[in-house]
């Protein structure tokens, strides 16, 4: 029987790879059917994606390409570079797809599957006549906002010096008015507009997006696809919680061993993500507050990059990470807490002594977070994060409030310096043991287990998927 060829494409960098391999895993496991082709895109002169794509196992079902480099134009800034990396690799996938096509062996080309960054590979698709979905790493109910805001920009002449004079704004997808702090700076920065404006536009060329959520988790989101005129006619297919495994390594076990001799849910996690850092006057907030509160903590603190560069965050030296710190912190803390670099953070949260989460709300985090039931004090920093936090405090009650309108631009500093008695305030919160949102935390963590079981929604919703791929060489 020949099978279905689907094209994976993700965006370059590790961050969406990652999320984009455990999905086609997750579709292969599914129907035997199916066979995905991978074209990987790298950023110049990198090999940090050659980790992951060598140590997939061998199969039939599962191919990766790497494409040839290309070159990016000297001195852009982050969004144009994305575009043109992305215009210039056109011609390598159409021959990379074409190569698919004529070897005898490859199942008939059904179905592209190009990540929210790469809707412009959405035209090579319709080259090949056949569907293209889009696979969106954040939540519906951000989905919805992105094209809801697209809307009012493109259908209502609004633009973002308009935006930021409201307060707040009624989104469909939101069943609560969403505050203008809460939105994300790609509506907010009249220099992102043109960026944001191309970005909504190629979610809306989808033949439907596929989304990293559960229909449990954001009911009110998913109901708005079908329900309010905006967004009725662009398919949604909600087959989350899909987790990122993460390598085990000699500092986890060391971690891991501190936790096995912790009370269950007493420990607090601190952790900003793979680009989250603070300067000095920002880390001695935080371990006045953590010190302060009493807590039994983990904190994965790392060393900011050079001012202006896009390079990620790196962990400190012991005699670095003295001077950042209080003078004593490290030796008063000793028995309550670890200070380390980069965190094994699922295996942390996956940890019975975890009981709250400081976190900057990125959604592979939120997702970690709900399925691990572990409830989270909001730090939002970039991109979505601060819409995120909104969502998980205001709409999902799955969360308390740390802050919600915290921010860093790119290439810039955050927008305040957030206290240490307000960072405390969250940490007692987040412990809290009776707490309503640590109930509701742990009732929506059973149901992310349930929805890819047979029955479930998300199970469902990936039959549905399948079953639109397939009919495609049947037709």
């Amino acid at each position: 029987m020949k099978k279905a060829e689907v094209v994976f494409i993700p965006s370059p960098g590790v961050g969406h790879l990652v999320s984009t391999l455990e999905f086609a895993k997750l579709l292969i496991n599914r129907d035997n059917r199916l066979r995905i082709t991978v074209l990987v895109i790298k950023f110049p002169h990198t090999t940090e994606t050659d980790v992951y794509t060598k140590s997939l196992p061998k199969s039939d079902s599962l191919n990766v390409i790497n494409l040839p480099e290309c070159s990016l134009p000297p001195n852009s800034s982050p969004g144009p570079a994305m575009n043109a990396l992305l215009e210039a690799q056109k011609l390598n996938v159409k021959e990379a797809v074409s190569n698919l096509t004529t070897r005898e062996q490859h199942g008939h080309l059904a179905a592209f599957v190009v990540d929210m960054f790469c809707t412009n590979m959405i035209d090579v698709a319709k080259e090949f006549s056949v569907p293209a979905f889009v696979f969106f790493t954040s939540g519906v109910a951000f989905l919805g906002l992105n094209l809801h805001i697209h809307n009012l920009f493109e259908r209502d002449n609004v633009d973002s010096t308009q935006l930021l004079q409201l307060t707040e704004l009624a989104i469909p997808s939101f069943a609560n008015l969403v505050p203008t702090k809460s939105l994300p700076s790609a509506v907010l920065r009249k220099e992102y507009e043109s960026f944001f404006i191309g970005y909504a536009k190629g979610l809306k060329n989808a033949d439907g997006i596929i989304v990293n959520s559960f229909e449990e988790l954001e009911s009110h989101a998913v109901h708005s696809f079908s329900s309010h005129p905006d967004l009725v006619g662009l398919p949604i297919y909600p087959v989350g919680p899909i987790l990122n495994p993460e390598p085990k390594t000699k500092d986890a076990d060391d971690i891991i061993n501190w936790l096995d001799d912790q009370t269950p849910s007493s420990v607090v996690f601190i952790c900003f993500g793979s680009r989250g850092s603070f300067d000095e006057d920002q880390v001695k907030e935080i371990a006045l507050a953590v010190e302060n509160s009493g807590a039994r903590f983990v904190w994965s603190l790392r060393k900011p990059p050079p001012k202006g560069t896009m390079i990620p965050p790196t962990d400190y030296l012991l005699s670095e990470l003295v001077l950042v710190l209080p003078e004593g912190f490290l030796d008063r803390t000793v028995e309550i807490g670890r200070v380390i670099g980069w965190a094994p953070q699922a295996q942390i949260l996956a940890h019975p002594a975890a009981g709250g989460f400081v976190s900057h709300c990125g959604w592979n985090s939120t997702l970690e977070s709900i399925y691990f039931g572990v409830p989270v004090a909001t730090w939002p920093l970039f991109a979505e994060q601060q819409t995120n936090a909104f969502e998980l405090v205001t709409e999902l009650k799955t969360a308390v409030e740390i802050a919600l309108d915290y921010r860093v631009e790119l290439f810039g500093g955050p927008n305040y310096l957030l206290t240490a008695d307000k960072i405390e305030g969250g940490i007692r919160n987040v412990l809290e043991k009776d707490g309503e949102v640590r109930k509701k935390v742990k009732d929506m963590s059973e149901k992310s287990r349930k929805t890819l079981l047979e029955g479930g929604s998300s199970y469902n919703y990936l039959g549905h998927l399948i079953d639109n791929i397939m009919n495609q060489i049947s037709n």
